[in-house]
Formats: structure tokens, sequence, C-alpha cells
């Protein structure tokens, strides 16, 4: 049983939109996430502007993971998937007889992105895109919501280690149809 929080957000997606609301998404989770020197940025995208952060190696990242998912979601049977970020810290693993060997990556928050991707009608264009602009501004309004409250404060372990843009270990996992790429 986790007993860390876990946020999840759910998305209808179109092929014209998929990448960039994905790369928002996570540039957004990200941005409320990252606590080393964050370089903010914005991205606009259907009218709803989204935080990030301007690093090239969490581009980077963020980029592969939505390509990732793009492609499996395309090319697969599944047109339903998770995007899953872990942010996790170090700690001292122990084995039998409290003897230390090594270290382990412990979760303290969990981000799930469950996206199914449909295909609009033109006719139905307007209505999916109002409300999927209305689907980013609650995900931002539920980031701002979460991070900024008690439970999401104090999930943040204390932070030891304040070299580079995370002191905190980051996973991000693709998943489709049950099962994880990448």
């Amino acid at each position: 049983m986790n007993t860390y929080p876990t946020i999840t957000i759910d998305l209808t997606l179109d092929r014209h939109t998929i990448k960039d609301v994905l790369r928002a998404i996570l540039d957004a989770i990200l941005f409320h996430r990252l606590f080393g020197l964050v370089k903010p940025k914005t991205r606009e995208v259907l009218g709803v502007t989204m935080p990030g952060v301007s690093d090239p190696d969490m581009e980077q990242l963020v980029e592969e993971k939505v390509d990732l998912f793009w492609k499996e979601i395309e090319g697969g049977m599944s047109k339903r998937g998770q995007i899953i970020v872990t942010f996790s810290e170090k700690r001292p693993k122990k084995s039998w007889f409290q003897v230390y060997v090594g270290e382990e990556d412990v979760p303290w928050e969990q981000w799930v992105i469950n996206a199914e991707m449909q295909q609009p009608r033109d006719l139905d264009r307007p209505q999916f895109d109002t409300a999927l602009s209305n689907t980013l501004t609650k995900a931002i309004h539920t980031m701002l919501t979460h991070t900024s409250s008690d439970r999401g404060r104090t999930a943040v372990p204390l932070i030891t280690n304040a070299t580079g843009i995370s002191p905190f270990p980051i996973k991000i996992a693709v998943k489709i149809g049950g099962v994880e790429f990448g």
C-alpha cells in the first residue's frame, strides 16, 4: 500500500493535441516539484498558459517520454495509457540484521496521467477543444492546490543534497495496456 500521495489527472486527447498537452502537463508537474535553481518558461496550449522549466535535460526527458507514449499509442491496439511521474528520495538500504547495503529510491509522491486518445468529428472539434482546455485549467488548479497544501508540502523530504535542478530522483514511466515501456 502506498503511503505517499498519488495525484491523478485524466485526459481525453486527439491526434492533434496529444503531444502538446502531454508536454505541457509534464512540464507543469516538474515546474511544481523541482527544487533547484529553476528557469521558468510558459507553454500555451488551447488558450491555457502552462508553467514549465527551461532546462535541457528535463526538456529532453519530457520529449523522450511523450514520443514514446505517442509511438506506443499510435502503433498499438490500446488507445489508453498512463504516464507516471514518481519523485523519490535516496535512503540507506538495510538488509538482514540491519546491515546497510547501499541506497534505494523510496517514493514520496506520484503523479498519474491517464490519457485516452479519441478522434472527434470535425463538427465536434470546438466542444472537444473547449473540454480539453477546461481539463488543462483544472489540472493546473489540482497541481497548485496539492503542492501548496499541508499534505503536499509535508510529502517533500528534507533536502540534503542541493546540487542540480532536482535533489531527488525522478522517474517517468510510460504504460500502455498495463505494459511499461522505456
